[in-house]
């Protein structure tokens, strides 16, 4: 929790996301635009979210369907690549994902210098990768090993593209997991990626972790975020940025300042 307020000391910090587009080796990986391509695109989208105001900013491989438990080495050395050559112009908080691969995750890391990852640490899931069993004790370690004790790591306790093998309730699970694994935020999702966990299950979640950040991870939009920011203590926003809405366009600009206005609007309601 000490690594979460030091890099946040916006209280419920807002978090944007850069979705890289498929990388090399992935199936939608466009060739023709290359590497210089997935930088122009990246860059676009980090200058919007930054102009617009956001606390953080997380690099992802959303595009990288169908998805991995073992990503690809390709995947996680472009993303290094590219975010070395953006890292000049990052002028706040970055964290990074890279789906759905805890080491790869802390690796990239190390060697980005982010400030947080965000990924699956702990639990046992059925999901449409095949059955996803992740080891916290591992990753947290390895982190270690690789000399960045100050990165933050917020545990995603329910996985996108998955159902959880383990029956009990979210909130006795986030619960449990705090206490087994000592993360610094938690973070509560839908099911699939832009679409919203109930705000009762979010609820849930906080009154259970009620000194432990707890961020809601998918699904926030325009007209959700005051209600959710009335219940959670930041917030992780992907597709209500984008171009229609839709998680696969780049980040419209008007779309995310829009977005900032009504967070910055609903945190001084909670003040």
């Amino acid at each position: 929790m000490d690594r979460f307020c030091r890099i946040f000391a916006q209280v419920r910090p807002v978090i944007g996301m850069v979705h890289f587009g498929a990388l090399p080796g992935a199936p939608l990986y466009d060739a023709d635009a290359g590497i210089e391509g997935l930088l122009r695109a990246a860059r676009s989208d980090l200058q919007a979210l930054q102009s617009a105001g956001f606390d953080a900013v997380m690099f992802g491989n959303e595009n990288d369907r169908p998805y991995e438990l073992n990503a690809d080495c390709a995947s996680t050395a472009t993303m290094a690549y590219l975010i070395g050559r953006l890292r000049d112009e990052i002028s706040i908080p970055f964290g990074v994902n890279v789906l759905w691969d805890p080491m790869s995750t802390v690796a990239l890391a190390a060697a980005t210098g982010a400030s947080f990852v965000r990924e699956i640490f702990t639990g046992i899931h059925a999901s449409d990768m095949g059955l996803w069993n992740p080891d916290a004790a591992s990753s947290m370690r390895y982190r270690n090993r690789l000399g960045c004790q100050d990165v933050a790591m917020l545990f995603n306790v329910s996985a996108e593209f998955a159902d959880s093998l383990d029956r009990r309730p979210v909130a006795d699970r986030a619960r449990s997991a705090v206490f087994s694994s000592i993360p610094d935020a938690v973070l509560v999702s839908g099911t699939i990626t832009g679409e919203a966990a109930p705000i009762s299950e979010l609820a849930s979640v906080k009154a259970a972790l009620p000194d432990m950040p707890v961020l809601a991870n998918t699904g926030v939009n325009h007209d959700t975020v005051a209600d959710v920011l009335k219940v959670a203590d930041g917030c992780i926003v992907g597709s209500a940025l984008k171009i229609d809405g839709d998680t696969w366009n780049p980040v419209d600009p008007n779309r995310a300042v829009e977005f900032m206005l009504r967070a910055k609007a609903a945190r001084r309601c909670r003040q």
